[in-house]
């Protein structure tokens, strides 16, 4: 008889013999699927749970005796749990040196069936063979660097619900710098890697943390939504949930739960709930990549993957809500979604083949709801002297750009302007992803007609920017007001103001880093004439930065166009000392071209001075008493006593 053979037999014995001294209760069947071990736990008492059950690990060793892997999954009633990395490697040694070891020390292999790391200190400290055996096969190397079988052995778990894995364990070698709460009833902590002083963001969601009869409710509750057995749309859930559970307190956290993984994002709704995360980033592949999070402006990995299904579904959510496609045929997708209660709006941007290998997103908060320009002045974004000469810009028919890069605030800010515009003024916005208060104006009686464009026509819904530009103009005399002047329709845009087809503000977003940049942006990538661009008033652009609190933005400069014998050049009115934004002096010395041109013929430049004043007053007063929130602030402007504005008085 060879040693395999004399192997073998000594493991069916063991594995046969009721008198070991190690019974157990496990009734996990173990499969192998591809280079996985997967266990079925769902009749086992202990749930698959290696790091705890002796007879479980028993199980996973006896059948990795057989062949390695690179992972075991054990599942039950809804949740997996995933050992891979360092736990898949002890795992696999043990099942290697039980092998081996089986015909020099029967006792001691059947140790090691349940208790690898005991085995292996013993093996140690033994002679040749049975220490070589430890070393040759790995154990030795693996079970030295482990101090016990919950932290060696601690999965990362996967949710059907979730359609997400999340690590466990924390990354080596880190410590633990912060606990936050979320509003989703999820944790996170921060960790700090000792050696470098990277952080990274560890979500604990709500679901890993439900009992296993929660977790069996929870899955439970899932199929039947997914089957179509329960129906009744946002209450659905709640439906569901109370068709198998029947306690009062678990009903609610559990249909809060099914809510945020059917109706919301799942993991996704957990990482933007927390106040400090700007961005979620779901990069391809999705299932060997970890989702990353601008926290206080730093990019931080998470201990979060998404699976393919859950990539898939939330293409498919996309797809449905927004009315346009998002397939090889039309590869990428801008749209604003909610992403509930506790994370707000949220914008998505989302590739899939054949541009990336796969499906992945990038989702952006769009905060908790539209600003004003005294909540701006209250955040710090801006003072309320330089947010006063916005406010009566765009009161008196000013035509304007808020300038920046990705992130910067540009958008929000725009949306501040968008209450200062007389209450009585006619507003069309053009965006190609719905982003600008348009509903919340519309609710406080302002006349507001949106357009929604699409880069390509094709693609759903929308006609292209510049018919909306056109079609814009035949609405009626009015605000314009672009979500981002990026192509053909600047040179409509600017014809139109050139001429004074616009009888009102003309507002927009646009990317670049100061009046000169965005001057050559507009010129020379847009192919705008200097002449047309030289009704542009006034620029503002803005920054990201890392202030006291975290992440934030604040205007940098607010600038004037010039035409000189030399062309169009800037001047400017507000710019940064320090960390402050101040003025220039030009609007105290009589020189601004800007504040000169919103005198109406009946004013003189002091009169326009003392209007700026006023508003200074007006923003102080609202930020001061915390008066910002939209409806406040149209009650506060609809009780000011104040000189006759030029337009919609």
């Amino acid at each position: 008889m060879n040693l395999g053979s004399a192997a073998s037999e000594i493991l069916d014995r063991l594995r046969d013999d009721d008198c070991t001294g190690r019974p157990h209760d496990c009734q996990c069947q173990p499969s192998f699927q591809d280079d996985r071990l997967v266990l079925d736990a769902t009749d086992c008492p202990e749930n698959g749970r290696l790091g705890e059950s002796d007879g479980c690990r028993s199980v996973v060793v006896d059948a990795l005796t057989r062949r390695d892997v690179e992972m075991v999954v054990t599942r039950s009633d809804g949740l997996d749990r995933i050992y891979d990395g360092r736990a898949a490697a002890l795992l696999v040694a043990a099942g290697r040196f039980v092998e081996q070891v089986a015909v020099h020390d029967a006792e001691l292999a059947n140790t090691a069936r349940s208790d690898p790391i005991d085995a292996c200190r013993s093996a140690t400290a033994r002679t040749p063979p049975v220490s070589r055996v430890a070393a040759e096969t790995g154990l030795a190397s693996v079970a030295e660097s482990v101090e016990g079988y919950e932290t060696a052995l601690r999965p990362a778990l996967r949710s059907t619900v979730a359609r997400a894995r999340v690590a466990a364990r924390p990354p080596a070698n880190t410590a633990l710098v912060e606990t936050r709460s979320l509003g989703t009833e999820s944790t996170a902590r921060i960790y700090r890697d000792r050696s470098t002083g990277t952080r990274t963001y560890q979500l604990e969601p709500a679901i890993t943390e439900l009992s296993p009869a929660g977790i069996r409710q929870l899955a439970d509750a899932y199929d039947r939504l997914a089957s179509g057995a329960i129906e009744g749309g946002d209450r659905a859930p709640g439906r569901a949930v109370r068709a198998v559970c029947d306690s009062d307190d678990e009903i609610a956290l559990l249909s809060r739960i099914l809510a945020k993984h059917t109706r919301e994002f799942g993991v996704v709704t957990d990482l933007l709930s927390d106040d400090s995360v700007s961005d979620v980033f779901v990069t391809t592949p999705v299932e060997s990549t970890p989702v990353r999070v601008l926290y206080d402006g730093d990019r931080l990995a998470t201990n979060v993957r998404l699976t393919e299904e859950g990539a898939a579904a939330f293409a498919s959510r996309f797809r449905r809500s927004s009315g346009r496609a998002f397939s090889r045929a039309s590869p990428t997708l801008a749209a604003t979604t909610a992403a509930g209660e506790s994370a707000g709006s949220v914008r998505v941007a989302g590739v899939t083949d054949p541009v990336s290998d796969g499906t992945g997103f990038v989702f952006r908060d769009h905060g908790d709801g539209a600003l004003t320009l005294p909540a701006l002045v209250e955040n710090g974004t801006l003072p309320a002297d330089a947010a006063a000469l916005l406010s009566v810009a765009v009161r008196r028919s000013g035509a304007g750009l808020i300038a920046g890069t990705r992130g910067a605030g540009k958008t929000t800010t725009l949306g501040a302007l968008l209450w200062e515009l007389p209450a009585g003024t006619r507003t069309v916005v053009i965006e190609d992803t719905p982003e600008l208060p348009v509903e919340q104006l519309q609710e406080t009686g302002r006349d507001v007609q949106a357009l929604e464009t699409a880069v390509d026509v094709e693609d759903g819904p929308g006609i292209s920017p510049a018919e909306a530009l056109r079609t814009a103009l035949r609405l009626g005399e009015g605000a314009l007001v672009l979500g981002e002047v990026r192509g053909e329709e600047a040179r409509v845009l600017y014809e139109a103001m050139r001429v004074g087809a616009s009888g009102s503000a003309v507002l927009g977003t646009i990317h670049g880093d100061g009046g000169e940049s965005v001057r050559e942006r507009v010129i020379s990538d847009l192919d705008v004439p200097e002449s047309s661009f030289a009704v542009t008033e006034f620029v503002a652009t803005l920054e990201p930065y890392q202030g006291p609190d975290g992440r934030a933005r604040r205007v940098r400069s607010i600038e004037e166009l010039l035409v000189t014998d030399e062309g169009v050049t800037f001047a400017p009115l507000y710019e940064l000392d320090g960390s402050d934004l101040v003025t220039t002096g030009r609007i105290g010395r009589g020189e601004s071209r800007l504040v000169d041109s919103l005198a109406r013929s009946d004013e003189s430049y002091a009169d326009v001075r003392g209007l700026l004043g006023h508003w200074q007053r007006v923003f102080e007063r609202l930020a001061d008493s915390g008066r910002t929130r939209p409806q406040a602030v149209a009650d506060a402007y609809a009780r000011q006593s104040r000189p006759r504005e030029r337009g919609n008085a």
